[in-house]
Protein backbone atom coordinates (compact mmCIF):
# COMPACT_ATOMS: atom_id res chain seq x y z
CA UNK A 1 0.00 0.00 0.00
CA UNK A 2 1.25 3.53 -0.78
CA UNK A 3 1.76 5.94 2.06
CA UNK A 4 1.19 8.41 0.33
CA UNK A 5 -2.00 7.91 -1.88
CA UNK A 6 -3.20 5.18 0.08
CA UNK A 7 -3.50 3.12 -2.81
CA UNK A 8 -2.13 -0.51 -2.67
CA UNK A 9 -2.56 -4.09 -4.51
CA UNK A 10 -4.79 -7.01 -3.15
CA UNK A 11 -4.07 -10.54 -4.97
CA UNK A 12 -7.47 -12.49 -5.97
CA UNK A 13 -8.42 -16.35 -6.07
CA UNK A 14 -7.41 -16.51 -9.40
CA UNK A 15 -4.13 -15.28 -8.98
CA UNK A 16 -4.55 -11.75 -10.58
CA UNK A 17 -3.59 -8.87 -8.78
CA UNK A 18 -5.68 -5.53 -8.57
CA UNK A 19 -5.78 -2.37 -7.46
CA UNK A 20 -8.05 -0.65 -5.23
CA UNK A 21 -8.00 2.84 -3.26
CA UNK A 22 -9.29 4.05 -0.16
CA UNK A 23 -12.50 4.46 -0.86
CA UNK A 24 -12.72 0.95 -2.15
CA UNK A 25 -11.85 0.14 1.26
CA UNK A 26 -15.75 -1.08 3.00
CA UNK A 27 -14.89 -1.70 6.51
CA UNK A 28 -13.02 0.00 9.69
CA UNK A 29 -10.07 0.38 10.08
CA UNK A 30 -7.27 0.20 7.59
CA UNK A 31 -6.28 -2.70 5.53
CA UNK A 32 -3.20 -4.66 6.37
CA UNK A 33 -0.55 -6.74 4.56
CA UNK A 34 -1.07 -10.42 4.91
CA UNK A 35 -4.84 -10.27 5.91
CA UNK A 36 -8.06 -12.15 3.63
CA UNK A 37 -10.26 -10.21 2.11
CA UNK A 38 -13.71 -10.58 0.03
CA UNK A 39 -13.82 -7.94 -3.36
CA UNK A 40 -15.90 -7.76 -6.20
CA UNK A 41 -13.61 -7.06 -8.94
CA UNK A 42 -13.90 -5.09 -12.04
CA UNK A 43 -11.30 -5.57 -14.49
CA UNK A 44 -7.96 -4.89 -12.93
CA UNK A 45 -9.77 -2.81 -9.78
CA UNK A 46 -11.41 -4.57 -6.56
CA UNK A 47 -14.04 -2.82 -4.98
CA UNK A 48 -15.91 -3.06 -1.65
CA UNK A 49 -13.34 -4.87 0.13
CA UNK A 50 -13.95 -6.31 3.27
CA UNK A 51 -11.60 -8.36 5.43
CA UNK A 52 -12.71 -11.97 5.81
CA UNK A 53 -12.67 -12.86 9.81
CA UNK A 54 -9.87 -15.33 10.04
CA UNK A 55 -10.60 -18.58 12.91
CA UNK A 56 -7.72 -19.79 14.75
CA UNK A 57 -7.42 -23.09 14.36
CA UNK A 58 -7.29 -25.13 17.20
CA UNK A 59 -4.27 -25.63 19.00
CA UNK A 60 -3.91 -29.21 19.73
CA UNK A 61 -3.10 -29.55 23.52
CA UNK A 62 -0.05 -31.43 24.50
CA UNK A 63 -0.14 -33.62 27.23
CA UNK A 64 2.47 -32.09 29.59
CA UNK A 65 5.35 -34.46 30.52
CA UNK A 66 5.10 -35.60 33.74
CA UNK A 67 7.62 -34.36 35.65
CA UNK A 68 10.51 -37.42 36.70
CA UNK A 69 11.92 -37.56 40.16
CA UNK A 70 13.86 -39.79 41.65
CA UNK A 71 12.22 -39.54 45.19
CA UNK A 72 8.94 -41.42 45.96
CA UNK A 73 6.15 -39.47 48.35
CA UNK A 74 5.76 -43.20 50.24
CA UNK A 75 8.97 -44.02 50.59
CA UNK A 76 9.42 -39.94 52.46
CA UNK A 77 6.25 -40.51 54.36
CA UNK A 78 7.59 -43.92 56.08
CA UNK A 79 10.64 -42.00 57.30
CA UNK A 80 8.66 -38.85 58.38
CA UNK A 81 6.58 -41.79 60.28
CA UNK A 82 9.57 -43.82 61.59
CA UNK A 83 12.27 -41.29 62.21
CA UNK A 84 10.31 -38.08 61.66
CA UNK A 85 11.99 -35.88 64.96
CA UNK A 86 15.32 -36.51 63.65
CA UNK A 87 14.59 -34.80 60.08
CA UNK A 88 15.70 -37.69 58.52
CA UNK A 89 12.94 -37.64 55.91
CA UNK A 90 14.18 -33.43 55.15
CA UNK A 91 17.21 -34.99 54.43
CA UNK A 92 15.85 -37.86 51.88
CA UNK A 93 13.67 -34.59 50.15
CA UNK A 94 17.13 -32.77 50.18
CA UNK A 95 15.58 -30.07 52.62
CA UNK A 96 19.00 -29.83 54.35
CA UNK A 97 18.48 -26.60 56.21
CA UNK A 98 15.17 -28.21 58.32
CA UNK A 99 16.71 -31.15 58.53
CA UNK A 100 19.70 -29.71 60.23
CA UNK A 101 16.97 -27.88 62.27
CA UNK A 102 14.55 -30.82 63.00
CA UNK A 103 17.49 -32.86 64.17
CA UNK A 104 19.10 -30.30 66.98
CA UNK A 105 15.65 -29.00 68.39
CA UNK A 106 15.65 -32.92 68.73
CA UNK A 107 18.31 -32.78 70.81
CA UNK A 108 15.90 -31.11 73.69
CA UNK A 109 12.98 -31.98 75.79
CA UNK A 110 11.11 -28.97 74.31
CA UNK A 111 12.31 -29.61 69.98
CA UNK A 112 11.07 -33.27 70.45
CA UNK A 113 7.51 -31.91 71.48
CA UNK A 114 7.90 -29.52 68.01
CA UNK A 115 9.35 -31.84 65.67
CA UNK A 116 7.14 -34.66 66.60
CA UNK A 117 4.00 -33.06 65.02
CA UNK A 118 6.04 -31.35 62.63
CA UNK A 119 7.56 -35.06 61.05
CA UNK A 120 3.47 -36.61 61.59
CA UNK A 121 2.47 -33.58 59.52
CA UNK A 122 4.66 -33.79 56.91
CA UNK A 123 3.79 -37.79 56.60
CA UNK A 124 0.25 -36.25 55.77
CA UNK A 125 1.08 -34.04 53.19
CA UNK A 126 3.41 -36.19 51.65
CA UNK A 127 0.71 -38.54 51.67
CA UNK A 128 -1.97 -36.27 50.06
CA UNK A 129 -0.49 -34.54 47.41
CA UNK A 130 -0.29 -35.52 44.27
CA UNK A 131 2.75 -36.73 42.54
CA UNK A 132 2.92 -34.47 39.92
CA UNK A 133 2.85 -31.71 43.05
CA UNK A 134 5.39 -34.03 44.79
CA UNK A 135 7.65 -34.40 41.45
CA UNK A 136 7.29 -30.74 41.46
CA UNK A 137 8.21 -29.22 44.81
CA UNK A 138 10.80 -31.58 45.78
CA UNK A 139 12.79 -32.77 42.38
CA UNK A 140 16.42 -32.79 42.24
CA UNK A 141 18.10 -29.49 40.58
Amino acid sequence: MDARTGDGLVAGDDGRRYTFQPADWASRGEPAIGIEVDFDADDRRALSIYPIPVATPPVAAQPASPLRNDRNKYVAAVIAFLLGSLGIHRFYLGRTGSGIAMLVLTCTVVGLLITGPWAFIDMIRYLIMSDEEFAARYRRD
